[in-house]
């Protein structure tokens, strides 16, 4: 039996590699509300600084109360729920996306952000 299992995980093929390129194509999504290179925001908060930082922290952004009182910081894991279903794991935010539906363009979206909102 283990060796059934270990023969299929091992023939599932390589782990795809996130890729930030195919990320900044995924962000095209996002770019009406969100900026990535400068602390400015728009509809919604910029994303400089954003991993590590604490949910609905942005100096002058007006967020919901749900995210405000969220106890989140944003890493991989957090941002991985949070942009796949955005009001399924922080009910009462005010974002209007429906979500990352496709589980690769979610990882490279991630990747793309980590690469470029890092101060």
């Amino acid at each position: 039996m283990v060796a059934a299992v270990s023969t299929a995980l091992l023939s599932a093929g390589p782990a795809r590699a996130q890729d930030a390129e195919a990320g900044k194509r995924v962000f095209n999504q996002c770019r009406a509300c969100h900026v990535v290179d400068q602390e400015t925001n728009r509809v919604g908060p910029h994303l400089v600084g954003l991993i590590g930082r604490k949910a609905g922290s942005v100096e002058g952004f007006k967020y919901s109360e749900a995210l405000q009182n969220a106890d989140i910081t944003w890493d991989d894991e957090s941002l991985s729920k949070y942009l796949k279903d955005p009001k399924g794991f922080i009910p009462g935010n005010k974002m209007a996306f429906a979500g990352v539906r496709k589980d690769e363009d979610l990882a490279n979206l991630i990747a793309y952000l980590k690469a470029e909102t890092a101060k």
